[in-house]
């Protein structure tokens, strides 16, 4: 994704900053979860194991690797506390923020009007456009107006932000919406779907880790979405914190290191 659509995406969802930024009245001074997180010397960061380049635990050695996982380190260190990540996934991520599983949510959370209404968002720090993968076999397929056709199956994983995206865009495919996104692969790759709607992050997985992947991009700006870490709203001081942190690490260039070192680099909100 080009600093251009990045920089649309920016100004064109800044309704959403502004919303994600709107101070809640919340917790008294001396009651925030920051002075529990430093008193019990431990954060607790909800992460998705499965998100390549964000949050993937890597099959072989069992190590937490992406970009929010070094930034949460990173975070840990400038509190002072150990980190410990708490599994969690887009379908089960209300209950994990809202239940007190975790402290913060990072796993490159879309921020959407739906998710919103329950959780409060830090400042973006990486803004992705929506892809389709298909197969190398699919003759059906073969650019990003193929998709949206009558016959076409379009897959997406239930309670993504491509669900409700692409119910509102789709006017003559079929969307189908498996319960994980192994099944929604599973559809694609079986031919029982054509495509399935994804990431710029997740989409490398997909390149760099099968031999049947074939990505078919937009040809323009389709809908882009920032990405941005969640907690539960009412606690000014731990949301301010976080906000600091984002700052520090757009300024002190620690989030373009952590973005170049797993191939995001092109969708960093700076």
């Amino acid at each position: 994704m080009s600093s251009l659509s990045v920089g649309y995406a920016t100004r064109s969802l800044c309704a959403f900053l502004l919303c994600a930024s709107v101070p809640l009245l919340g917790n008294a001074a001396g009651d925030s979860r920051l002075d529990r997180i430093i008193t019990e010397q431990q954060l607790r960061v909800c992460v998705w194991p499965d998100y390549y380049g964000i949050s993937w635990r890597n099959p072989r050695s069992g190590e937490m690797v992406g970009i929010d996982v070094d930034l949460a380190r990173e975070l840990g260190r400038d509190l002072g506390v150990e980190v410990q990540f708490v599994d969690s996934a887009f379908a089960q991520l209300f209950d994990d923020v809202l239940g007190d599983r975790c402290d913060v949510a990072m796993f490159a959370i879309g921020i959407t009007p739906q998710r919103m209404e329950k959780l409060r968002f830090t400042t973006p720090h990486l803004a992705s456009d929506i892809y389709a993968i298909t197969t190398r076999s699919n003759r059906r397929i073969r650019n990003w107006d193929d998709i949206d056709q009558p016959g076409v199956v379009v897959a997406v994983a239930k309670g993504t932000l491509h669900e409700p995206v692409m119910q509102e865009k789709l006017r003559n495919a079929t969307l189908v919406a498996p319960a994980t996104p192994q099944a929604r692969e599973q559809e694609v790759e079986s031919g029982r779907a054509d495509v399935f709607m994804t990431d710029f992050p997740f989409s490398r997985r997909m390149l760099d880790n099968t031999d049947w992947a074939r990505l078919i991009a937009p040809t323009e700006t389709y809908h882009i979405t920032p990405y941005a870490w969640a907690v539960a709203p009412g606690d000014d001081v731990w949301h301010a914190r976080l906000e600091r942190f984002v700052a520090e690490i757009k300024h002190d260039g620690r989030l373009r290191v952590a973005a170049e070192r797993h191939g995001l680099d092109p969708i960093v909100v700076e």
